[in-house]
C-alpha cells in the first residue's frame, strides 16, 4: 500500500517554485515548530527520527496534502507526544481553542519477513532487486523501486533499520546502499535511456536474484 507521502515517480503535483534568497524560516512559528522537533527529540526517552517520520506520514491524506512542510511537523511532533503521554489531548486542544487535528493512530507493525543483515551481503557493481511487498508501516524503500533491478554503487556504514525503531521495535543497525537503477528500469518507456536515479537502500529491502 502506498502511502500519501510516497510521491516519487508521481505526476500531477506541478513545477517545483524556487525563491530567490528565500529565508530559512518564513515565519516565527516555523522556527517554533523545528525547535520542538530537536528538543523532542533530544529528551524525550522513546522518541526517535524513525518515530517521527512515520507519525507524518499517517496524516490524513487530505490534511497531508493541504498543508505545508513545518505544519506537518508540528503535526508530527504533537501525535507523537499525546501518544507517549507527554501532552494531554483535551488540554491541548483548550489551549489551541478548538480541535487540534493529530495523525491517525499506527495501523500496523512492521513487515515480519524482515530478517536482520548483520553483515553486508552485496558488493559494488553487483546486480541487485528491491524486494516487492506491499508496506503497511513504516519503511525508507520508495515503491517506485520496489521490484527493480539496479546496480551497486557503494556499500555505506551500518546505520539504523527505519521499519522496526519507527515502531519501537528492535533497535538494530544494517549496511546501506547507494543503488542506481536506470529511469528505463523504473519507468519503462517513460523513462530516457541516459538518466539513472541513485536510491539509498537497506541490506533487508534488497536481494541478490532475480524475484
Amino acid at each position: 500500500m502506498r502511502g500519501i507521502h510516497d510521491l516519487g515517480g508521481m505526476y500531477g503535483f506541478g513545477p517545483i517554485a524556487r525563491e530567490s534568497d528565500e529565508p530559512v524560516f518564513h515565519e516565527e512559528w516555523q522556527e517554533t515548530a523545528f525547535a520542538l522537533l530537536m528538543a523532542a527529540g533530544s529528551v524525550q526517552p522513546g522518541f526517535n527520527a524513525d518515530q517521527y517520520r512515520h507519525s507524518v506520514e499517517r496524516m490524513a491524506p487530505g490534511h497531508y496534502l493541504s498543508v505545508h512542510y513545518y505544519e506537518r511537523m508540528l503535526t508530527g511532533i504533537t501525535t507523537l507526544l499525546v501518544e507517549q503521554g507527554v501532552l494531554d489531548l483535551a488540554d491541548l486542544e483548550a489551549r489551541a481553542g478548538g480541535v487540534f487535528p493529530l495523525a491517525l493512530p499506527v495501523a500496523a507493525a512492521p513487515m515480519a519477513a524482515f530478517t536482520p543483515q548483520p553483515e553486508a551481503r552485496f558488493r559494488v557493481g553487483q546486480q541487485v532487486w528491491v524486494r516487492q511487498y506491499s508496506c503497511k508501516g513504516h519503511t525508507r524503500a520508495p515503491e517506485f523501486c520496489r521490484g527493480k533491478s539496479g546496480t551497486v554503487l557503494r556499500v555505506a556504514p551500518k546505520f539504523s533499520f527505519p521499519d522496526t525503531s519507527a515502531h519501537g521495535g528492535e533497535l538494530r543497525e544494517e549496511h546501506t546502499y547507494h543503488v542506481e537503477f536506470t529511469a528505463r528500469e523504473l519507468w519503462g518507456a517513460d523513462g530516457n535511456d541516459s538518466d539513472s536515479v541513485v536510491v539509498d537502500l537497506w541490506d533487508s529491502y534488497l536481494e541478490g536474484d532475480a524475484p
